[in-house]
C-alpha cells in the first residue's frame, strides 16, 4: 500500500513536538498546568448515602479486629464413634467443616477434542469455521504490511515519531467480494504474552558406603520352633506377674504401653501365620508317608475277605501336659473337616487336678493348634455348630463355661458359679441347641446330680433354667423321723434327636434311659431298664428317626427302637427288650454311629480295643476287632467318626488321641449305576432308612433277642 496518505496525515501533529525539543519555556508552562488533562478526564463526584454515621477523628482511628476462621459453626461438636481398637465409645476430633451452597455439573468440552470436532462436523460449523481463520490471517496480513510501510515513511523524523506514528490503529482492508469479517471478540480485549524466565536444571549426586552384608542361613526343626513358642509363652507370663500398686495410675499407664509395644514388636507375633504355615510344611514333609496312606492307601486285602476289614493307624496326636490326664471327650469342628477338639480331665475321684482343651488339626500333628488350661478337669466339651469359635464345656466341679478362639483369652469368657446355678456333681455332656426366639446361643448339660439345665448366653452373663430333674420314683431313701425322701437319679449321658430338636434320650448310672422332651419337666415320656450298669453313651441313628444305641459298662452295646405310645401300652415295659445286643467283654466307653451309612456303628472297650460293626454285612459279628493301645492296661475311652474322610479318631486314657482309616469293607456303600445321574441328599437318606427298616423287619419277627456272645 502507497506511505503517502500516511505523511500527510502525520506533518501537522509533528509541529508542537519540535517547539517542546527547543526548550520553549511558555510550551512547558502550558504542559505542567493539566488544563489539557482536565479536558478528557472524567470528574469525580463523591456520593454520600444518608444513613451514613458521622464519627469523629477518635473513633475513625480505633481497630475492631476480627478473626476470619474455615469453621463452621453449624456442625455438631460432639460426634461419638465405636474404637474397635480400644474397644469403646470415642468422640471424634475431626468434624466434616464444607459447607457446599451450590454444585452444578457442566457439559463443557474442549474445542480441539474429538467429541468437539464430531460436534461441530454434525453442526456444519467445522467449513464456516476454517473460513473465518482464513479470514483473520489475511487481515493480520494486510495490517502487518501496512504497519511496516508507515514505520518506514517516519524513519527520518525520529525515533518516538515513528513508534507512534505505527501505534496508530490501520483501517480494516476488506477482501474484494467476501463478506465482511466477523470479530471474534465482541469487547476491546487485548491479547498480550510474555516470555519467562526457565530455571536451569542442575543434576547433583553423592555416594554412599553400601550398607554392611551378611549371608544368614539355618535350618528349621520342631524343636527350634517349639522353643521360640516357650520363649513367647514365658514373656506373656512375666507380663501378667506385674501388679500394678495403687495410687500409681500413669506408671501403671506407662507399664502396660511398654508392654503393649513389647509384645506388638515381638518377632513371635509378626510373622506367627508365616511361622504355623512353615511349622505345618515341615510337619507334612516329616510325616509324607502317613499322609500318602490317609489319601491314597486302600488295603486290598478286603478283595479276598467279604465280611473282614481293618483300621490302618494314621497321626498320634500327644501333648505333654496332657500326658496324665485322660481324654473324656473328643469332636469334630462342623465348619473344619480337619479340626478337632479335646477334652482331657480324669475319671478318678482320688486324683483330681487340673484340666486341658486341646484343638487340633491333621496338618500339624506335632503340636497343638491351640488350646486352653482350666483349675478343674474338663470332662466334656461341645463345638458350636454355627459359629464354630464357640466352645461349651463342663467340669468335674459342677461348673460350666464357654470358651473362645477368636478372643485371646487364657480363659473362658463366661462361666457359671455357685451363685447362679451351678451342678453340685460332675458335669458329664453338653450339648448345642438352635439359638432362641430372641437370637440368643444356649446349650444344655447334664450332671450326676440328676439336673439337666438350659443355659442362655446373654449379652454379659449366662442364666440357667432347669429342663427336668431326674428321680427315682420305685426308690426311696428314709429321712430323720422315719420320713421318706425320694431318690435323685444320676445323669451320665444324652442326645437330642436329629429331627425333632424337642425331643431327647437320657442315659442314668442306674441302666435306664429315659425318652424326654423340653415341654415336659415333670414326667417323662418313657422309660427303658437298659442297662444292669451305668450307661455311658445313648445315640440317636442319623438316618432313622426311632433307632438309638446304647454303651454301658456291662460290657453291652445295644439298639432300640422308640415305640409309639399304642405300642407301649400294649406290649408294656416288662417287654421292651432290645433289636439287637452285643456283648464285647469289656466295659464299653464310648459308641458312635457313622455318618456315611445307616448300618455302621462303632465302640472302644476298656481293654484297648475298637470295634467296628455293620449290620447290613454281619449282624451278630463285628467287621473288624482290633486293639489299638500301643501299652497295656490303657483304656480307650472315646471314639468319634470324621464327617468327610473315612476315618475315626480315638482317644485313650493317657491323653493321646489315634486317627485310624476305614479299609473299604467298613465303608460299603451301594454301587451307582455308569451314567446315572448323581443322587441329591433326600434320595440318599430315604435309601439308607429303606436298608435299615429292612434288617429291623427281620429282626422284629423273632420273638427272642439276637445276642452275639
Amino acid at each position: 500500500m502507497p506511505p503517502k496518505p500516511i505523511k500527510a496525515k502525520a506533518a501537522p501533529t509533528s509541529d508542537p513536538r519540535k517547539r517542546s525539543k527547543r526548550g520553549d519555556g511558555d510550551d512547558l508552562t502550558e504542559v505542567g498546568d493539566g488544563t489539557e488533562q482536565d479536558d478528557w478526564m472524567q470528574a469525580k463526584t463523591l456520593v454520600k448515602p444518608d444513613d451514613q454515621l458521622e464519627l469523629n477523628e477518635t473513633e475513625l482511628k480505633e481497630e475492631f479486629t476480627r478473626i476470619l476462621t474455615a469453621n463452621n459453626p453449624h456442625a455438631p461438636q460432639n460426634i461419638v464413634r465405636y474404637s474397635f481398637k480400644e474397644r469403646q465409645y470415642k468422640q471424634t476430633s475431626s468434624v466434616d467443616q464444607l459447607a457446599v451452597h451450590f454444585a452444578l455439573d457442566g457439559n463443557l468440552l474442549h474445542k480441539d477434542s474429538d467429541e468437539a470436532r464430531r460436534q461441530l462436523s454434525r453442526m456444519g460449523l467445522s467449513e464456516q469455521k476454517e473460513e473465518e481463520k482464513e479470514e483473520v490471517a489475511e487481515a493480520e496480513g494486510g495490517a502487518a504490511a501496512e504497519e511496516g510501510g508507515e514505520e518506514g515513511g517516519a524513519e527520518g523524523e525520529g525515533k518516538e515519531e515513528g513508534g507512534e506514528e505505527g501505534a496508530s490503529p490501520a483501517p480494516p482492508v476488506a477482501k474484494g467480494g467476501s463478506k465482511e469479517k466477523k470479530l471474534t471478540n465482541q469487547f476491546n480485549f487485548s491479547d498480550r504474552a510474555s516470555q519467562t524466565y526457565n530455571n536451569p536444571f542442575r543434576d547433583r549426586g553423592t555416594v554412599t558406603e553400601p550398607p554392611p552384608r551378611a549371608s544368614f542361613a539355618s535350618n528349621v526343626t520342631q524343636w527350634e520352633i517349639f522353643d521360640a513358642y516357650q520363649e513367647d509363652f514365658e514373656k506373656q507370663e512375666k507380663s501378667k506377674e506385674k501388679k500394678v500398686l495403687p495410687g500409681r495410675k500413669e506408671e501403671g499407664k506407662t507399664k502396660k504401653k511398654f508392654t503393649m509395644t513389647e509384645t506388638s514388636n515381638d518377632d513371635i507375633s509378626r510373622i506367627e501365620s508365616a511361622t504355623k504355615i512353615v511349622e505345618r510344611m515341615v510337619n507334612q514333609n516329616t510325616y509324607d508317608d502317613i499322609a500318602q496312606d490317609f489319601k491314597y492307601w486302600e488295603d486290598v486285602s478286603d478283595e479276598y475277605r467279604d465280611q473282614e476289614g481293618t483300621l490302618l493307624p494314621l497321626w498320634r496326636f500327644s501333648f505333654e501336659k496332657a500326658k496324665k490326664l485322660a481324654i473324656t471327650s473328643v469332636c469334630w469342628s462342623p465348619g473344619y473337616k480337619d479340626l478337632f477338639a479335646v477334652s482331657c480331665g480324669s475319671y478318678d475321684f482320688m486324683k483330681q487336678g487340673n484340666g486341658l482343651i486341646i484343638f487340633w488339626t491333621l496338618k500339624n500333628p506335632s503340636f497343638p493348634e491351640c488350646f486352653f488350661e482350666a483349675d478343674s478337669g474338663v470332662m466334656c466339651l461341645d463345638i458350636h455348630p454355627q459359629h464354630q469359635h464357640y466352645i461349651a464345656a463342663g467340669f468335674y466341679d459342677g461348673s460350666v463355661a464357654v470358651f473362645s478362639t477368636v478372643e485371646r483369652r487364657d480363659g473362658p469368657i463366661h462361666r457359671c458359679t455357685a451363685k447362679n446355678g451351678k451342678h453340685t456333681d460332675p458335669v458329664w455332656q453338653v450339648r448345642w441347641q438352635k439359638d432362641d426366639a430372641d437370637n440368643n446361643m444356649n446349650f444344655y448339660s447334664i450332671s450326676s446330680d440328676g439336673r439337666i439345665c438350659l443355659w442362655t448366653i446373654l449379652k454379659n452373663e449366662m442364666v440357667y433354667q432347669d429342663v427336668i430333674r431326674l428321680c427315682l420314683p420305685d426308690v426311696s431313701a428314709e429321712g430323720p423321723d422315719g420320713i421318706k425322701v425320694p431318690t435323685t437319679g444320676c445323669g451320665t449321658a444324652f442326645d437330642f434327636h436329629k429331627q425333632k430338636d424337642y425331643l431327647f434320650l437320657v442315659g442314668t448310672e442306674e441302666g435306664k434311659v429315659h425318652i424326654c422332651s423340653k415341654a415336659y419337666t415333670s414326667h417323662f415320656i418313657d422309660s427303658i431298664d437298659a442297662h444292669n450298669m451305668a450307661v455311658y453313651k445313648v445315640c440317636w441313628n442319623h438316618y432313622h428317626p426311632k433307632i438309638f444305641i446304647t454303651c454301658s459298662a456291662d460290657w453291652t452295646v445295644k439298639i432300640w427302637e422308640m415305640k409309639d405310645k399304642m405300642d407301649k401300652n400294649e406290649g408294656g415295659d416288662d417287654s421292651r427288650k432290645p433289636l439287637f445286643s452285643f456283648d464285647l467283654n469289656n466295659s464299653v466307653g464310648d459308641v458312635a454311629w457313622s455318618p456315611y451309612s445307616s448300618t455302621v456303628f462303632a465302640a472302644v472297650t476298656s481293654d484297648g480295643k475298637a470295634f467296628v460293626y455293620d449290620l447290613n454285612v454281619n449282624k451278630y459279628e463285628p467287621l473288624c476287632e482290633q486293639m489299638v493301645a500301643q501299652k497295656k492296661k490303657t483304656k480307650l475311652t472315646h471314639i468319634d467318626f470324621n464327617p468327610t474322610f473315612p476315618m475315626v479318631i480315638v482317644g485313650d486314657d493317657r491323653g493321646n488321641v489315634i486317627s485310624l482309616k476305614l479299609s473299604p469293607n467298613l465303608r460299603k456303600m451301594k454301587a451307582e449305576k455308569k451314567g446315572a445321574p448323581p443322587v441329591d441328599e433326600a434320595t440318599k437318606i430315604q435309601r439308607e432308612v429303606e436298608k435299615l427298616e429292612k434288617i429291623l423287619s427281620m429282626v422284629r419277627e423273632q420273638p427272642t433277642e439276637a445276642t452275639a456272645n
